[in-house]
């Protein structure tokens, strides 16, 4: 089978954290790769979402980072009752 090779330039820190979560998935970058090009002939185009966050989200999603305004609970229960609060 023939192969074509991919080079890309990407940020070392996201390189790094995404490489940690691949080994734990037991899949190799060139795996996760090669997944991500199929999906995309299969779904013929980006196989999720994109679009830019709203500033509410924006926000969560920074609070979340710093790990600012976050809520543990001790149940999946407890967790659907605090959505009702």
């Amino acid at each position: 089978m023939k192969t074509a090779a991919v080079h890309s330039r990407i940020n070392p820190e996201i390189k790094e954290r995404a490489e940690a979560i691949l080994t734990q998935l037991g899949l190799s970058p060139t795996e996760a790769i090669r997944m991500f090009y199929t999906q995309i002939t299969l779904r013929n185009g980006i196989p999720f979402e994109v679009e830019i966050p709203n500033s509410a989200t924006l926000s969560a999603i920074n609070d979340s980072r710093r790990g600012h305004k976050l809520r543990k609970h001790n149940s999946i229960d407890e967790l659907f009752t605090s959505w009702d609060e």
